[in-house]
């Protein structure tokens, strides 16, 4: 901890008098105060303002100058002023007031699909770094929210992604029964701060941009896994699911994808396959692809 010592000194006016201190108060700008309730989010100045001389107070990075009014001179009470701030100093007071941070409130809206049977889920708060698919119940030890969600019996798969979770529900119900129950089920677990995904799950089961590693894939694999990354999957996310690339055929001139989230199993998934995802790669990658297949994982 460190021990503060005051250095008083008279200015030649003998109006002000500057109290420098030993270390630095982490103040990036001078600070002007000319009343108490103006230094509310500064105990240190406020306690200045408590001695009845006391006009002024110019806060700095390590040292108070103190305007006096004329009811009596600095002479008569700098040392007594210079041993109160050491004292305040060191006893743990606090130069600036710790503002706690605004809390604001969770939302969560829901979004619909392209994927009938898929909802999406969008909070205003990032809940997850990467990306996460479960496919049932026994999947979800590290995902508290995934598993909390599957005691729904109409939950049959659970995509969690940047500030969204994908539900993909199965026909016993319709989303106009579940929805708001689901969507506040979702913002009552974010509000009360319980855990995601652990940081466990995140570690060893985060989805990376292919299931290969991208250093070990050939020169043209590498470029459609920029392409995927750079221009396909934000449109993909946006749709509540995720695309990985899987595989390339140098001999066929075909790619492989997996389709994860509201994606897989989407009876659009085909078209936008074939007349998005295939005639990008295409065009991007002139000669080199000639066909993109999906596995739907």
């Amino acid at each position: 901890m460190s021990h503060f010592i005051v250095t008083p000194y008279i200015k030649e006016d003998n109006k002000y008098a500057l109290f420098s201190v030993n270390s630095s108060f982490g103040i990036e700008e001078e600070k002007q105060f000319r009343s108490v309730e103006e230094a509310k989010d500064f105990p240190l100045v406020q306690q200045m303002f408590y001695l009845p001389f006391v006009q002024s107070v110019r806060l700095q990075d390590n040292a108070l100058e103190i305007e006096r009014f004329d009811i009596l001179a600095w002479p008569d009470v700098i040392n007594e002023v210079a041993q109160e701030i050491e004292k305040y100093l060191n006893n743990g007071g606090k130069v600036k007031a710790e503002v706690a941070p605004k809390e604001v409130p969770v939302t969560v809206y829901a979004e619909s699909t392209p994927n009938p049977n898929v909802m999406k889920f969008v909070a205003n708060k990032m809940l997850v770094e990467n990306t996460f698919e479960y496919k049932d119940e026994a999947s979800t030890t590290n995902a508290p929210i995934a598993k909390a969600l599957f005691e729904f019996e109409f939950v049959q798969e659970v995509f969690i992604d940047a500030n969204y979770i994908s539900i993909n529900k199965n026909e016993k119900v319709s989303w106009e029964e579940v929805v708001m129950e689901i969507r506040e089920f979702i913002r009552a677990y974010i509000a009360s701060g319980k855990t995601v995904v652990s940081s466990e799950e995140a570690a060893q089961n985060a989805f990376a941009s292919s299931s290969t590693p991208i250093e070990d894939l050939d020169e043209t694999s590498q470029e459609i896994v920029k392409i995927i990354e750079d221009y396909i999957k934000p449109a993909v996310a946006s749709d509540g699911g995720n695309i990985l690339f899987d595989a390339y055929n140098a001999e066929d001139k075909s790619v492989q994808v997996v389709l994860q989230g509201a994606c897989s199993g989407c009876p659009s998934s085909t078209f936008t396959l074939k007349n998005g995802i295939e005639t990008m790669l295409k065009e991007m990658l002139p000669g080199k692809v000639a066909t993109v297949t999906a596995l739907n994982g």
